[in-house]
């Protein structure tokens, strides 16, 4: 999943609003990931799967409108839209809901 311009439409998500940028890794941590790496404009975090335990990875990008996340696994060519509802929950854990 990528929100960045470019993105093909199967793998296009929406940014994230910018506002929510210093709440992305208490997000990140309470849907049981792993920052493993933050400066002022960007994040990289880590998920495991449950089963296998397989990586992916999850990038944030701060721009001067909008948080721009990336979510792809490591491993393999379908995640079966795991990355997809990890993005919107990511999205509504930082709306509040």
């Amino acid at each position: 999943m990528v929100s960045e311009a470019g993105a093909d439409e199967k793998h296009a998500v929406a940014p994230l609003p910018a506002e929510a940028w210093a709440e992305v890794p208490a997000a990140v941590a309470d849907l049981g990931g792993t920052v493993v790496e933050q400066t002022d404009d960007y994040i990289a975090a880590e998920f495991k799967s449950r089963i296998f335990r397989f990586t992916d990875d999850v990038e944030f990008r701060l721009a001067d409108d909008a948080v721009h996340v990336r979510s792809a696994s490591r491993i393999g060519y379908s995640d079966m839209g795991v990355n997809r509802k990890r993005v919107e929950a990511l999205r509504a854990a930082l709306a509040g809901e």
